[in-house]
């Protein structure tokens, strides 16, 4: 997995990259199909954004996130992130699964 953390008018110190590869650690225990991670972290007056763009195989997942505290816009990122990326995983495991009840109606 290749992961790229960047800032737009902020500064990337080690704490936050450790902080945000720490929190992506959950996704990856989730999906380990991940190819690319950018994770972009902004600063606008009070506002702090969290964006993360994933991709997966076969299929792009961008979140992002807003809020007063960054560490927190982080938080709330991870968990959406999470929550996309188990929908597309049961999505693809849905999509290899059968139905058995319709292949016994049609076979009769």
């Amino acid at each position: 997995m290749n992961l790229q953390v960047s800032g737009h008018r902020l500064e990337i110190t080690p704490a936050l990259r450790d902080y945000v590869t720490g929190k992506l650690e959950r996704i990856i225990r989730h999906f380990d199909n991940l190819i690319d991670v950018n994770v972009i972290l902004s600063v606008d007056k009070l506002n702090q954004k969290a964006e993360v763009t994933v991709h997966l195989a076969g299929k792009d997942v961008y979140v992002e996130s807003v809020d007063e505290d960054l560490y927190a816009a982080v938080d709330g990122l991870v968990d959406k992130l999470e929550r996309q990326v188990q929908k597309y995983k049961q999505k693809l495991q849905d999509h290899h699964r059968g139905n058995k009840i319709t292949d016994h109606i049609v076979a009769e």
